[in-house]
């Protein structure tokens, strides 16, 4: 179903759990989510030796900040990576949706260049806040809905936003369909 159709509904949080349990299988610490953009736990994120031999050009953080993940722009300085942090705890309480346009502005970018280099999104396990801001990238610039990017998603890895995230997944994905119907009529 496209965002267009005029009868779409933005599907319940347990239809959105449904999708994202089933059919799972082992995740690596590492994975191609979406061509040249991978999820990560923080470890992947660390290493620079493997981050420079998948080509990756840039990084967000989706768990930035002393009391979470500090790695930051100093943390890659010996590198070409573009860093990225969002200070984001995985708590179902946390707003999470002011980091979405700018964090998928900032993987379109480094998507749309023409040193083309691939993007890194992680936070501790690579399951949720970086999923989530991995999804609403999918959903604001290439125009699928919550459900077609949590498919997409989960044929390349087992994630699980936290139930507050989803909900505001799904505000999100309500916002867009009614933007792109009234952009039609």
């Amino acid at each position: 179903m496209s965002t267009q159709d005029v009868g779409y509904k933005t599907p319940p949080i347990c239809d959105l759990l449904t999708l994202l349990l089933k059919n799972r299988r082992p995740s690596g610490a590492y994975n191609e989510v979406w061509p040249d953009i991978y999820i990560s736990d923080v470890t992947t994120a660390k290493d620079k030796t493997l981050l420079r031999h998948l080509g990756i050009a840039h990084v967000i953080n989706a768990a930035h900040g002393p009391s979470h993940i500090d790695t930051g722009a100093d943390f890659y300085s010996d590198t070409n990576i573009e860093y990225h942090g969002v200070e984001a705890p995985d708590s179902r309480d946390f707003h999470i949706t002011p980091f979405f346009y700018p964090t998928a502005s900032f993987i379109h970018k480094a998507l749309s260049q023409q040193t083309r280099g691939k993007v890194l999104v992680h936070c501790a396990r690579g399951v949720s806040r970086s999923a989530t801001l991995v999804l609403a990238y999918l959903m604001i610039y290439e125009k699928l809905t919550v459900s077609e990017a949590i498919d997409a998603v989960c044929v390349h890895r087992n994630i699980l936003p936290n139930a507050g995230f989803l909900q505001q997944l799904r505000q999100l994905d309500s916002n867009l369909h009614v933007q792109r119907r009234d952009a039609i009529y």
